[in-house]
């Protein structure tokens, strides 16, 4: 039993050494710092790259938001354009209108007068019957000829 419990004192030693915590060598201290470093700047790179790309897009979307509007405005201009000459177009053709119907009418009573015209000069030689087609009764009150004409169907 002697034996057993005098060991030499490089033995304690080695022996105290293994109970002790193992501090790491300075070495692997150095690397694991490097490596801890290493991810806290690959971590703030990717940080920055997307507060970078996050304000590229913000950017975008402002300048494609001022490219629409400008676009939505051309386009209303357009619009407006358009309105206005449509509707110069429906004046123009409600005129038109309005002056062949008036020119109608014109020739129409211009005809008429012509007519009574020529049946007043003829009065005295026409003799009209009950059964004639064409029957006119008048009467001159005015400067202004009232007449009324019948047209019967045989």
């Amino acid at each position: 039993m002697g034996a057993q419990c005098c060991k030499s004192e490089s033995e304690i030693n080695q022996f105290e050494e293994e109970r002790k915590p193992k501090r790491q060598r300075p070495k692997q201290r150095g690397r694991k710092r490097t490596q801890a470093a290493s991810k806290i700047q690959a971590l703030w790179r990717g940080f920055l790259v997307r507060q970078t790309l996050l304000a590229a897009a913000l950017n975008a979307w402002v300048i494609q938001c001022w490219w629409r509007n400008i676009l939505h405005r051309q386009l209303l201009k357009r619009r407006l354009a358009l309105l206005r000459i449509y509707v110069i177009e429906e004046e123009a053709a409600v005129r038109l209108q309005a002056w062949v119907r008036m020119w109608r009418c014109r020739r129409y009573f211009s005809q008429v007068c012509n007519t009574l015209c020529v049946v007043q000069s003829l009065e005295s030689s026409i003799a009209f019957r009950n059964d004639d087609i064409f029957q006119v009764q008048y009467e001159v009150v005015s400067k202004q000829p009232e007449f009324h004409i019948e047209i019967l169907s045989l």
